[in-house]
């Protein structure tokens, strides 16, 4: 049987995930306890769903914004835009066949199979020796938002990837902005590393974990520039997405604890 939250979770090291520090979060709070409490009939998971959409909306609309704004510099070839070639060109100049081979196989982690694999393994052994349900429900939110953010992405830009000669096979056809190796990578690590958090004592445990999610996140980007697969503002709009959608998710879990400790009903 599994379990909601203890109350040992809702923290990390000695910061309560129920505080919110700043008049924003504070507001934000305040109003999604009010409204749960006018629904506390409604379960747990209703009352999760309709936060994560709130938030999820919010963040939509800025993640958009920002979208769009690294696709002007894309088709002005100014800002970051102005680094795509050159880029491409160094990492030409670094390729050798063992590095080319070793470097596809990393970023093949973060691909359509690799990384639906990882985060499975890794949600299954949080489910299995925590006995809870929360990793389960926040990586299948963050990865159909992932993934929704990737195809509308693709489908509503379709830019070109690098010609195939500067690429390393095996080559990709589909739309190149934003990179969805990136963006799924960084939301799925981002998720795992939070649930992590929540569980690890020791401040250097918490530390690592921080680092070897973020190395994972920044590596699997630039794999996927050093292979001609994508151009680097297809990576960084990855990068930005990503950890936009993340903090959307891990905002709608603050706010589920937030309202269950206001709230404490059957109900929730």
């Amino acid at each position: 049987m599994l379990r909601d939250d203890t109350s040992a979770e809702e923290r990390i090291g000695s910061r309560d995930l129920t505080h919110w520090r700043t008049p924003a979060g504070r507001r934000l709070a305040a109003w999604v306890v009010r409204q749960a409490i006018g629904v506390a009939r409604w379960s747990a998971a209703h009352v999760a769903l309709v936060v994560t959409a709130l938030v999820g909306g919010a963040a939509a609309v800025a993640l958009t914004a920002v979208a769009a704004e690294v696709y002007d510099a894309v088709t002005e070839a100014d800002g970051i835009a102005g680094l795509d070639q050159p880029v491409l060109d160094q990492a030409i100049a670094w390729r050798s066949p063992g590095l080319d081979h070793a470097i596809t196989l990393y970023t093949d982690i973060g691909g359509p199979i690799g990384m639906p694999i990882v985060a499975v393994v890794l949600t299954a052994l949080m489910v299995w020796r925590w006995r809870s349900r929360t990793p389960l429900m926040l990586i299948v939110i963050a990865a159909i938002g992932s993934l929704a953010m990737t195809t509308t992405g693709k489908a509503l830009i379709g830019r070109n990837r690098p010609p195939l000669a500067d690429a390393v096979p095996p080559y990709e056809t589909s739309p190149s902005f934003p990179s969805g190796h990136t963006l799924n990578a960084t939301v799925i690590a981002a998720v795992l590393v939070y649930l992590l958090l929540r569980r690890l004592d020791a401040a250097w445990a918490r530390t690592a974990a921080v680092v070897v999610g973020a190395v994972f996140v920044v590596t699997m980007g630039l794999s996927r520039v050093f292979l001609g697969h994508h151009w680097l503002t297809d990576v960084v709009a990855g990068w930005a997405l990503g950890l936009g959608w993340a903090a959307a998710v891990i905002t709608a879990h603050r706010l589920f604890l937030t309202v269950r400790r206001a709230a404490p009903t059957p109900g929730l």
